[in-house]
């Protein structure tokens, strides 16, 4: 049946190199499998019920686990059995040509590689055959162990479960004639953000279903049966149908078992070549039925119903994973391996269709292979204060600008979970609108309105991250205290943007309503400790946390990061009046070095304030006030961008994809910092101050943030925390003396 080649033959395709195991012809080859379904100049199969389509679907199928297990087995380690479990639906959207396929399922990453292999989309990184791709698997500038944004092809990563969607949805929302199909793993179906993400999308955007999710249901998560392995078809079609699912396609592999499977998952690769051929069109049918469905205005989602491993080494959870004894050479992996062999025909029939399909390699069609047209934005009219004007609120004036990108861009979005009215930027909901069924204009909603307000900071993270990494402008509004809630997805895109092969808009930020503001609601809104995440992503080299001590510099912040590629920008910022201490050139200077200096005064010996935040800097200058009339010399010094005051080698700048080298000289860092004290000063956590204190030689100390409690003004919880003048006073006295 098969045949050894350690040498390939010179009848090979050149492609075909490093494939171990050739089989003979399948049943019927010389019918359907001579000449390529797909014709030249098409990009899809002309008939889902084609008997050529059918049998040219299942070889590729049969193509996707066999490359799948070879890859991982060449590394003995690496997630072959989800893939293996939907290979007939994946097949099947490309044979439909469908190639702009996200996935939820970081573990099927494999499968990926070896459909964008198939395709030749990986000839852009210098993959031309098999035994590259076995090669260059697992392996640093090669194909990571998760999805990446590096790989020519790949529309978003994936890695974190709970994600996949967001980039789906983000992808549909901006090209409404594309289908954007993503995998979910009935594992990951119990993260709560999946659907609750998709019930809200639906609700403000119910036009848009061009997102059509496709449930691996094979009854297995990663190391045990999955949660909702015991649902019953019926149950599992309910459950879509309750959460707002117009259309629900299932195909179940064990209607078409003829070889007596056990159990509720079977494994249609043991089925009859007839039977398989079956199943095969059943679900080139419903993912056909699917596709035009989620096209055509109804929410839609496609369930394959197979065991977990059909067609590898393995079944059920134990096909997850490889481990170390799972070489090509272990006689389990052998002969999965031989079971799944193509004869060299049918490799290069597999290979036509693939690389036709769609309109060409996803390389090269795929919309994330183009940067998005963007909005001309033009200057923004920022509004200068005078220093020492009457206070002011910093959200607000940077809310203004925001109202303006949007009427401009169009296909800008703001996300807030927990109301921009309580966080000083009403104005946005304004001139932007909430986008709400209701219409209300009392409270700023209308359908199609452009900030999108979940009740979920994943949602709001979600979908904003995933926007910018599609190529669009957004802003993601937070309080401080709950942002960490939309973490997990935002770091992933920054990530991503890091090694992007494109330029995208900056993913944005501003988080509001800081610990120090929140004294009355008690410690569940004071989490400041989000900032030590922040200080933490510095060091990736493409995150800047944004510091703006007040209103004009908020403005001058947010006009940089929109100028900005392929960066997470946090901005954060008070919503209390406050004075304006700052002019717009002293924050545009500020951006540039890192800090600026706001108050210089004279003495004896000098202390050096190093003040993070706004209302951090009250306590700072009543302290100031009280030295000098002792005679001790003070400066303070407002951190505005404190990536930039780390040293060149601290972070990893050269290898993100927009580089970005700007670092604060020794020179220039002694002179703004340089003294006979410094204390580091923040309402937030003391990592953040890391840079300073790394390159400071002075005598030093910091203040920071330590725990929550219920207090009633902002000065109490300060006071709390130890962040008073009368505090700093003393610190600065005892580093003096």
């Amino acid at each position: 049946m098969t045949v050894a080649t350690s040498k390939a033959s010179s009848a090979l395709p050149n492609f075909c190199e490093g494939i171990q195991y050739f089989g003979e012809a399948l049943p019927n080859f010389e019918t359907y499998g001579v000449k390529p379904v797909i014709e030249s100049g098409q990009s899809a199969i002309a008939s889902p019920t084609d008997p050529n389509a059918v049998y040219q679907t299942l070889l590729a199928a049969d193509a996707l686990r066999y490359l799948t297990l070879q890859v991982t087995g060449s590394k003995a380690s690496g997630h072959p059995g989800g893939f293996a479990s939907q290979a007939e639906a994946y097949a099947a959207l490309v044979m439909l040509g469908h190639k702009n396929i996200i996935t939820e399922v970081g573990h099927h990453a494999p499968g990926f590689y070896s459909a964008m292999f198939l395709d030749r989309s990986l000839e852009d990184m210098g993959i031309s055959t098999v035994q590259q791709l076995r090669d260059r698997f697992r392996e640093k500038h090669g194909l990571l162990g998760h999805l990446s944004g590096y790989i020519p092809g790949i529309l978003a990563p994936a890695g974190p479960l709970g994600q996949g969607q967001h980039f789906a949805m983000s992808a549909a929302l901006l090209h409404r004639d594309k289908l954007f199909p993503f995998t979910v793993g009935d594992g990951g179906l119990g993260e709560p953000y999946i659907m609750s993400s998709m019930a809200h999308f639906n609700t403000a955007y119910p036009t848009v279903t061009n997102f059509l999710p496709v449930l691996v249901w094979n009854g297995y998560s990663q190391e045990h049966h999955s949660m909702v392995s015991l649902k019953t078809n019926a149950e599992m079609i309910a459950y879509w149908q309750g959460n707002g699912f117009a259309e629900v396609v299932l195909v179940n592999a064990k209607d078409f078992d003829d070889q007596n499977q056990a159990g509720e998952y079977v494994d249609s690769t043991a089925f009859s070549f007839e039977n398989r051929l079956e199943f095969t069109k059943a679900v080139l049918v419903g993912m056909d039925k699917a596709a035009r469905s989620a096209l055509s205005g109804k929410l839609t989602v496609f369930i394959i119903k197979q065991l977990k491993g059909a067609g590898v080494h393995a079944l059920g959870a134990k096909s997850h994973n490889l481990y170390p004894k799972d070489t090509l050479d272990a006689p389990h992996i052998v002969t999965a391996l031989q079971k799944r062999a193509l004869s060299a025909a049918a490799w290069q029939i597999v290979r036509t269709n693939a690389e036709r399909a769609g309109g060409g390699p996803a390389a090269k069609t795929v919309v994330t292979e183009f940067e998005l047209p963007l909005a001309d934005l033009g200057e923004l009219p920022l509004e200068e204060y005078k220093v020492g004007a009457v206070p002011q609120v910093a959200t607000t004036a940077m809310g203004r600008l925001v109202g303006i990108v949007g009427n401009k861009d169009k296909n800008f979005l703001v996300t807030n979970a927990d109301g921009n009215e309580a966080s000083g930027i009403a104005n946005i909901n304004q001139a932007l609108k909430i986008n709400h069924p209701t219409t209300d204009d009392l409270y700023n909603q209308a359908p199609g309105g452009q900030v999108y307000e979940p009740l979920s900071e994943d949602a709001c993270a979600g979908l904003a991250a995933g926007l910018s990494l599609m190529g669009a402008r957004t802003l993601w509004c937070s309080y401080e205290s709950f942002a960490i809630n939309g973490l997990p997805i935002w770091q992933t895109v920054t990530q991503a943007m890091a090694e992007l092969r494109r330029q995208t808009p900056s993913t944005i930020t501003l988080f509001t309503a800081g610990a120090l503001e929140q004294g009355r609601n008690g410690w569940t809104h004071q989490r400041p400790e989000i900032e030590a995440y922040f200080a933490s992503l510095m060091r990736t080299g493409n995150v800047f946390p944004l510091f703006p001590p007040d209103a004009n510099s908020i403005q001058v912040c947010y006009d940089w990061a929109l100028q900005t590629k392929n960066k997470g920008i946090v901005i954060t910022a008070s919503k209390s009046p406050l004075p304006i201490r700052s002019t717009f050139a002293q924050t545009e200077k500020g951006l540039i070095d890192g800090a600026v200096l706001l108050h210089e005064v004279a003495g004896g010996k000098t202390v050096v304030f190093a003040v993070i935040g706004d209302l951090t800097l009250i306590p700072v200058f009543e302290a100031a006030a009280f030295l000098e009339t002792e005679g001790i010399g003070v400066k303070i010094v407002s951190i505005i961008n404190p990536r930039r005051l780390y040293r060149p080698h601290d972070t990893a700048w050269d290898t993100c994809s927009e580089p970005d080298n700007g670092f604060l000289s020794d020179a220039d860092f002694e002179q703004l910092f340089g003294g006979d004290a410094l204390i580091g000063v923040t309402g937030g956590a003391a990592a953040m101050l890391e840079p300073i204190m790394l390159r400071s030689n002075s005598k030093r100390d910091s203040f920071a943030w330590k725990r929550g409690e219920t207090t009633a003004s902002a000065g109490e919880l300060m006071a709390f925390n130890g962040l008073t003048a009368e505090a700093l006073t003393k610190r600065a006295i005892e580093l003096v003396h």
